[in-house]
């Protein structure tokens, strides 16, 4: 048993949600990413309109363009007007979500945090397979470097890269992609913000920490997210799952960025963060570790009252600050 099996406890404010027992039907995949369009977003809390600015953007990509959104503060008093970069990627498995999904957080944070914020609208699989999304997030990040100043951001005061789920995972590839490139070598990204992030394909877990990634199992039918989908997600994206972009846990890690990690205990990527988090350690790579025992991935958008998803919304504050305080 994994050390970490303690952690797939359900918390006791945990509400009733179904495992995932049954074979997902065939049309899985285009239901959920309709789902997720459909999905509604409690827009309460938004920050005054007179507190920041949003624009829609579309940049060239690769076979096409995409769409980004920018959320920039408005200096206040004799605030200076730069503020530090906050690159986002959404979740979705890779195959559904969009720029909604985050929208409220990304305007809350933007001002709150003073931070000039790019989220990135990625193509999606299986219509647009590996590389395109992981492509389309990279030259998101050269982009954000190119006009950052047109954004009141400063990467000198900070060029975070972060994303939830698959933009987790985006965002350690990306990263790690980053560092072999001469462009960010003159350009460095500063932290990198990982939530509940998938950072191994399955089929490439590495023998040798066999005894450390069993939550993929023990936590194979847990609500919300499963093996089961984690699987069929990887099959759409169709990456080799020995690639670096595919499994950014395999990379080589010297000369990444400090590192939040933020790990669900009842998740089937919850020792893939953990692993993660601890091999950075190691190679003396700054970390940060947030875990809430006994609650599925993404419990915090589905069950926003509990005591756990409180303290998500306030660690991440947290997470973020000590991200920026490394740069300093």
């Amino acid at each position: 048993m994994s050390q970490y099996a303690y952690l797939s406890e359900p918390d006791p404010e945990l509400p009733q949600l179904p495992r995932n027992t049954d074979p997902l039907p065939a049309d899985y995949i285009p239901t959920l990413k309709q789902v997720m369009t459909n999905m509604q977003i409690d827009r309460t809390g938004l920050p005054a309109d007179s507190t920041y600015t949003v624009e829609n953007r579309t940049i060239a990509v690769d076979g096409g363009e995409i769409a980004i959104r920018t959320f920039s503060p408005i200096p206040v008093a004799d605030e200076e007007p730069e503020y530090p970069m906050l690159v986002f990627f959404h979740g979705g498995g890779f195959v559904g979500g969009d720029l909604e999904l985050d929208d409220v957080n990304l305007r809350i944070l933007s001002v709150e945090l003073r931070l000039a914020i790019v989220n990135v609208d990625y193509r999606l699989a299986p219509e647009f397979p590996f590389p395109a999304g992981i492509n389309d997030c990279y030259t998101a990040l050269k982009w954000t470097v190119e006009h950052c100043k047109a954004l009141r951001g400063s990467i000198s005061k900070g060029f975070v890269v972060g994303g939830i789920s698959a933009g987790g995972h985006l965002t350690a590839a990306v990263t790690h992609r980053s560092l072999k490139d001469p462009f960010f070598g003159k350009h460095k990204i500063t932290g990198n913000w990982l939530q509940i992030p998938g950072l191994v394909h399955p089929a490439a877990y590495p023998p040798e920490y066999a005894s450390e990634l069993l939550s993929y199992v023990q936590n194979a039918e847990a609500p919300l997210l499963s093996k089961a989908m984690i699987d069929l997600f990887y099959d759409c994206l169709q990456g080799p799952p020995t690639h670096p972009d595919v499994s950014p846990l395999l990379a080589d890690h010297t000369g990444l960025p400090p590192t939040y990690l933020q790990v669900c205990g009842l998740d089937p990527l919850r020792d893939e963060g953990l692993l993660y988090e601890g091999l950075l350690r190691e190679q003396g790579i700054p970390t940060r570790l947030d875990i809430y025992p006994g609650v599925p991935h993404g419990f915090h958008a589905t069950a926003p009252t509990m005591t756990a998803a409180k303290k998500w919304e306030a660690d991440l504050r947290a997470g973020l600050k000590w991200i920026l305080a490394q740069g300093l």
